[in-house]
């Protein structure tokens, strides 16, 4: 069943066009990549997809409902999620605290109602405590729960941003660029974390520059070039795919 759908999307800034009458499906349970070269529009595309700019033309439909245009806290809360390519995280913070302030976002419980802790709060506060420590667990990063986050190994942070993503309970995680500056095993380690995330019952589409990951996580792949969509199929056939090659390697 598809659970997002992509219809003749484009985003024009001025004479450039970023986005070029993009068709897309992601069936729920799937691991989909996206890939390109630099300057391709793969982050465009998320941010229209996310709600962070509005698209020039085209539909973006979220479970058989058309969302195109609407604000990201509104598509957040539909059950759609992303990371960014730069961490976004509260530096100063613990690990745990970075989570639990992304659940505060995500519950009744108000950030005034927390720092007041006023009424029931100390029992919700203990709730969302104990699904920010369940999410940082999935991530392989429980025991720096007590770490500030600003000063946490790069693949830590990345997989922290991945946390703070889940704590909004998504059903499709858009991941941009999990693993980049990240080693070998660092980036195994990852993709083995998305691959449990699906199976967890949460669907990935996944921007990712390292193509022996994405080769070996992904199900199906998606390329695009001067922001248009230049290739689709299973890895083996991207992989041999002419126009893809020559998008990387050129002509």
């Amino acid at each position: 069943m598809k659970i997002l759908e992509l219809v003749g999307l484009s985003k024009e800034f001025g004479e450039l066009v970023a986005v070029n009458d993009i068709d897309l499906v992601i069936e729920e349970g799937e691991i989909r990549g996206l890939i390109g070269p630099n300057g391709s529009g793969k982050t465009t595309l998320f941010n229209l997809i996310s709600g962070f700019i509005r698209p020039t033309k085209g539909k973006v439909i979220w479970q058989g409902h058309d969302i195109t245009g609407k604000s990201p806290h509104t598509i957040t809360k539909k059950g759609l999620a992303r990371t960014f390519q730069l961490t976004t995280l509260l530096k100063e913070r613990t690990a745990l605290q970075n989570v639990v302030m992304a659940c505060h976002l995500h519950t009744e419980m108000g950030l005034f109602e927390q720092f007041l802790r006023r009424g029931g709060a100390p029992e919700k506060e203990k709730k969302v405590e104990r699904k920010a420590m369940a999410i940082l667990e999935a991530m392989g990063i429980a025991h720096v729960q007590g770490e500030i986050a600003g000063e946490l190994p790069h693949g830590y942070q990345r997989a922290l941003g991945i946390a703070i993503a889940l704590a909004s309970d998504p059903k499709l995680l858009l991941l941009d660029e999990p693993v980049t500056g990240m080693n070998p095993v660092e980036t195994r380690d990852m993709m083995e974390r998305i691959k449990k995330l699906r199976d967890s019952g949460v669907t990935i589409l996944l921007v990712e520059h390292d193509m022996k990951a994405v080769m070996g996580t992904c199900e199906k792949i998606t390329a695009m070039n001067f922001g248009k969509k230049i290739g689709e199929g299973l890895p083996e056939e991207i992989s041999k795919n002419k126009d893809v090659i020559e998008a990387y390697l050129g002509a």
